[in-house]
C-alpha cells in the first residue's frame, strides 16, 4: 500500500499527540505496551476458569494463544515481504514520534502490535464472550496508540487489526475439535501435571435415593424397604384396632361363637 495515502492522517494524529496533556502522552506510551500484557493475563484467566468447564470450552481457551502466535507469524512474513519504512523516518514534516523510532529493518506494515491485539481480543471473545466488551476496545486502543506514539501509519494498524482478527477466527474454528479430543484424553491421564493443566472438568451431580430394597428408603419394594415396613405396620394396627372392646367387634375371636351357643345350653 502506498504510504502517502495515510501520511496526512499520520501527521494529524502525531500533532494531536504533541498537543495533548503530558499525562495523556505518558498514559498512551505505557498503554501501547501494557495492552499486550493485559491480554496475556486474560488468556491465563480464561484457561484457569475453563479447567472446571467442559472440554469444548477448555479447547477454545487453550487454542487462543496459539491462534495469536499464528497471526503474529503471518504479520512478520508480510513485513519481510513488503518492507515498508517506518513513518517516523519516512514522513517529512511530521512531529517527532513520542516512542523511539524502531531501527532500520524493523518494517512498518502491518503493525505487529495491532495484529497481536486483534487476534488476542477475538480469540478471547470466542472463548469467553462475557469479556468481549473489554478485549475489543483494548485492541482498538492498541492500534490507535501505535499511530499516536508515531511508529505506524494508520493503514498499518488497520490491516493489522483485520489480519489478526481473521487469522485468529480461522485458527480457533479449525483447531477447536482436535483440541477438544486432546483435552478429554488429558483428563483421563494418570500424570498429575497433565491432569492439573487440563483440569477436572465439570462436576457431575451425585444422584441419591435410587437404590431399591435399601432399608429405610421410601420407594423400595424389598422386604426391608420403608414402603414394606410402613404397609406391614399399618395392617397390624388395623388388626389390633378391630379387636379392641368398644369398636363393635369382640376382643376374642371366639367370643361370637360362644355367645351364639348360650341359648342351646338351656335344653
Amino acid at each position: 500500500m502506498d504510504p502517502s495515502v495515510t501520511s496526512g492522517l499520520y501527521r494529524d494524529i502525531t500533532d494531536l499527540a504533541h498537543q495533548s496533556p503530558s499525562w495523556v502522552r505518558h498514559f498512551v506510551e505505557i498503554g501501547t505496551e501494557a495492552v499486550i500484557v493485559i491480554l496475556g493475563v486474560l488468556f491465563l484467566a480464561s484457561w484457569w476458569r475453563t479447567r472446571s468447564a467442559d472440554s469444548r470450552a477448555m479447547a477454545r481457551a487453550v487454542v487462543g494463544p496459539l491462534a495469536t502466535a499464528v497471526a503474529y507469524v503471518c504479520s512478520e512474513l508480510a513485513k519481510s515481504a513488503i518492507q515498508e519504512e517506518r513513518p517516523c523516518r519516512a514522513v517529512s514534516g511530521a512531529a517527532a514520534s513520542l516512542a523511539t523510532c524502531p531501527p532500520v529493518g524493523d518494517w512498518s506494515f502491518p503493525s505487529n502490535h495491532s495484529t497481536i491485539a486483534a487476534a488476542s481480543a477475538i480469540a478471547l471473545a470466542i472463548a469467553w464472550r462475557a469479556i468481549a466488551f473489554l478485549t475489543i476496545p483494548l485492541a482498538l486502543f492498541a492500534a490507535f496508540s501505535r499511530v499516536f506514539v508515531g511508529v505506524h501509519y494508520p493503514h498499518d494498524v488497520a490491516v493489522g487489526l483485520l489480519l489478526g482478527g481473521l487469522v485468529a477466527t480461522l485458527v480457533v474454528l479449525a483447531l477447536t475439535r482436535p483440541a477438544r479430543v486432546l483435552i478429554e484424553t488429558m483428563r483421563m491421564s494418570r500424570t498429575g501435571v497433565v491432569v492439573w493443566f487440563a483440569g477436572p472438568g465439570p462436576r457431575v451431580p451425585r444422584v441419591t435415593g435410587l437404590a431399591t430394597g435399601a432399608p429405610g428408603s421410601g420407594s423400595g419394594s424389598g422386604p426391608g424397604s420403608g414402603q414394606g415396613m410402613g404397609s406391614g405396620q399399618g395392617h397390624a394396627a388395623d388388626y389390633r384396632a378391630a379387636g379392641r372392646p368398644g369398636n363393635g367387634a369382640a376382643e376374642d375371636p371366639g367370643a361370637l361363637g360362644r355367645q351364639g351357643e348360650r341359648p342351646n345350653s338351656r335344653f
